[in-house]
């Protein structure tokens, strides 16, 4: 069973940052010094659990251009199984609980991980872009 919460203790936030540290820095090899920024003490973060171990996170943050979704991270043996699709879920269920029709929500998306978005209603815009050497697009969606 998968269960996904918004982060509330140092603990969660602790091992959503170790869920982070697996897979963008040990797996996808992404600079370490890039990974954690200014944004982690502004965003709200959520977790999920499979059978009580912590196994995905993301996080949401208001910018000047509305709410962006960031950070989605499943553990590779997890992966496939549904944490996404919650994850994606529970993060859009609090972003419309929280904020007024028509905001626009966005995020940079992993080319291999469109397909989830898409399903959620996010359209992809504009050109391939490069965060970190990693091929990226731009996604978005109005909140209905």
């Amino acid at each position: 069973m998968i269960r996904v919460k918004k982060i509330e203790t140092k603990e969660e936030l602790a091992q959503a940052y170790r869920i982070r540290e697996v897979v963008f820095i040990e797996e996808m090899r992404l600079p370490s010094n890039e990974e954690y920024d200014a944004h982690d003490l502004e965003a709200v973060h959520f977790i999920a659990y499979s059978s009580g171990e912590p196994v995905g996170t993301s996080r949401y943050r208001v910018t000047d251009r509305g709410v962006k979704l960031e950070r989605f991270a499943v553990l590779k043996p997890f992966r496939g199984k549904g944490v996404g699709k919650r994850l994606v879920q529970t993060t859009l269920g609090q972003i419309s609980a929280s904020f007024r029709k028509g905001t626009l929500l966005y995020l940079h998306a992993q080319v291999d991980a469109m397909p989830l978005y898409v399903r959620h209603g996010f359209e992809s815009v504009g050109d391939k872009i490069f965060g970190s050497g990693i091929e990226l697009f731009e996604m978005k969606k109005v909140l209905d």
